[in-house]
């Protein structure tokens, strides 16, 4: 066990390596950094084995601490994972450059010409928790986006994800730039933790992925700037005027398909009037499909529910349980996000385009989607290659942050011998 003073010195000494990785990515060509992520991409794709091997330990380390069945999911990798996130690379890879992009430019009476120019935050500290994928895509983001990259991953996935830091660091070594623009934090130790959210004279700007508690604890302790990823506490609501088989459908994808991600949808909400015509038909498919539905009075008439309690609504369950209500429209609807959401993603599922508008400009979740899975809050699905996180708040970046979310800007201004009077 490392003692506080040599963590700190730990932690020190990555910072220092960072800042000085950040001054150089700041600038390196867009060619570089695209040639870095294919190379680490091929790397992935030649040590599977290696990564598979690794992952073996983490996935043993987790049944020994008792992790869900939905937890190990997150935490597995398979020859088809892996090959997903190589791909994922290599998409980022391909991404428009946005650094030295013009976001505006003007001119002023005085003769001044004025542009807002795009450019990397600096360094970005990632702390994150059981999904190994992580260390790739913001490893990569941090890449493209012109940043340096402190990791420090879960205890859980922590050899998969030492794995997979060294694709990256194979990449941008065979690209001629500072392995060190992407640092993996080397131990499990969790002061190394509180030591990134004090290292203001390093880290540029934080971003937690992980539970609630670990996001609590990163925006009440940082003396950097947060990027906030609350839980999941993603809706699904069935409007009275929804396509009764869009409903079935997409009811199901948005809790089944992947449990124990973030964009799994927790609560189902059913408009009263859809339910007097048309029962819950979604419902019995999620029991048959072996979901634990907790459902409240009126929806416990359906065989196989279970009573829902005032815990189970604003509950990220990453399991196969959901918690089902109905309420009075839409409105009734928007009340319930409203007190019980985390701002993440909310889904309605409704053929009217009034209900629908009402939906989008009545609730403030980072996104908001019609007819569609709450599965698809992705960076990936978004086409942006990958995502550090879903940002829940409300200032700098909202939603899935790629590439561009990781960038700041600056303002380039020329005159010809131009004074102001």
């Amino acid at each position: 066990m490392q003692n506080d003073l040599s963590i700190a010195n730990l932690m020190n000494k990555i910072g220092e390596r960072a800042s000085e990785a950040a001054a150089t990515m700041a600038f390196a060509s867009s060619r570089q950094k695209s040639a870095a992520l294919v190379k680490a991409a091929a790397e992935l794709r030649t040590r599977d084995a290696e990564i598979l091997r690794e992952n073996r330990k983490d996935l043993e380390f987790g049944r020994e601490k008792g992790l869900s069945d939905a937890l190990l999911d997150r935490l597995m990798l398979d020859r088809v994972r892996i090959a997903g996130i190589a791909d994922s690379l290599e998409t980022v890879a391909e991404l428009p450059e946005p650094i030295g992009e013009i976001i505006a430019s003007w001119d002023r009476p005085s003769g001044l010409r004025i542009r807002q120019v795009r450019t990397p935050i600096g360094v970005v500290g990632i702390i994150y928790e059981s999904r190994p994928n992580v260390t790739a895509d913001a490893g990569a983001l941090c890449v493209k986006s012109g940043n340096a990259a402190i990791l420090r991953g879960g205890s859980e996935s922590f050899h998969t994800s030492s794995a997979i830091h060294k694709c990256l660091e194979a990449g941008l070594s065979e690209a001629g730039l500072p392995i060190q623009s992407v640092q993996f934090v080397p131990t499990r130790d969790r002061r190394a933790v509180g030591e990134m959210l004090r290292m203001s004279d390093h880290i540029d700007i934080i971003v937690p992925r992980g539970g609630k508690r670990l996001v609590a604890r990163v925006q009440s302790e940082a003396r950097v700037p947060v990027f906030a990823h609350l839980e999941g506490i993603c809706h699904v609501y069935v409007d009275a005027r929804a396509d009764i088989e869009k409903a079935r459908k997409v009811v199901l994808n948005a809790k089944t398909r992947r449990t124990g991600i973030c964009g799994a949808a927790e609560c189902l909400l059913v408009d009263n009037a859809f339910w007097e015509r048309n029962g819950a038909p979604f419902i019995s498919d999620l029991i048959e499909k072996g979901v634990e539905v907790r459902a409240d009075d009126t929806l416990q008439s359906i065989d196989g529910t279970v009573a829902a309690t005032r815990e189970d609504f604003g509950k990220e369950f990453l399991d196969m349980i959901i918690a089902a209500k109905v309420v009075d429209g839409v409105d009734g609807a928007i009340g319930h996000i409203r007190e019980y959401g985390s701002n993440h993603t909310e889904a309605i599922i409704t053929e009217c385009d009034r209900t629908a508008d009402r939906f989008f400009s009545r609730l403030d979740s980072a996104i908001l989607m019609r007819n569609a899975s709450t599965q698809f809050a992705d960076g990936g699905e978004f086409g942006l290659g990958a995502e550090i996180g879903i940002a829940t708040g409300k200032l700098h970046a909202r939603g899935p942050v790629g590439a561009r979310q990781l960038t700041s800007f600056k303002y380039l201004v020329e005159g010809d011998g131009t004074v102001r009077a």
